[in-house]
């Protein structure tokens, strides 16, 4: 097995914890839990969001990682895979909410981070996973809570863990241009 496999299982293994770890978050981590409602915490001043989007934000970028190493068919999968987990992990109140949401938005990641990332790797990953975030948010805080007053928090917070990747992308691109690695 190559070095590049292996990357791509890693992201792939990596991917895949993020969603019962976003699901388990929701309703165990937090500043404060609200009744019927999910775990808080600060993402920026005087601005709170549900713990599990520090996961999902992950995910998002994680997801265009195994795609990068394992190609698109593994991306495809592991999208479909990962909305079966993440209704499977939810608790039963959020399992719609969390399934529809992981779907959409990894599929509006993929549509956007496939055709930028062999000219612009860093950029496919940013706007990917920024569309995927915010489609994310708005999805699961409709379905979940019919509300979006978490809306912003969510996309903050989200937004952390993709900006705090990006460095990781840009060292990963320079790496795989210095050993003339093409994406898969």
């Amino acid at each position: 097995m190559t070095r590049l496999r292996i990357e791509g299982y890693a992201y792939l293994l990596a991917f895949t914890a993020c969603i019962p770890m976003a699901n388990w978050m929701i309703g165990n981590v937090g500043l404060t839990c609200v009744p019927q409602g999910p775990c808080l915490i600060p993402v920026a001043p005087k601005l709170m969001a549900p713990s599990g989007v520090l996961m999902v934000g992950l995910a998002l970028v994680l997801r265009d990682l195994v795609q990068r190493r394992l190609g698109r068919l593994w991306a495809v999968a592991a999208i479909l895979a990962g909305a079966v987990l993440s209704a499977v992990v939810a608790p039963t109140a959020l399992v719609a909410a969390s399934g529809t949401a992981f779907l959409l938005s990894e599929m509006a990641d993929f549509a956007v981070y496939t055709p930028l990332q062999e000219r612009r790797f860093v950029l496919a990953v940013f706007a990917s996973s920024t569309l995927g975030l915010v489609v994310d948010s708005i999805v699961f805080l409709h379905l979940a809570f019919g509300s979006l007053e978490f809306l912003a928090g969510q996309i903050v917070g989200k937004a952390w863990m993709v900006v705090l990747a990006l460095p990781v992308i840009w060292w990963i691109r320079e790496s795989d241009n210095r050993r003339n690695i093409q994406p898969a």
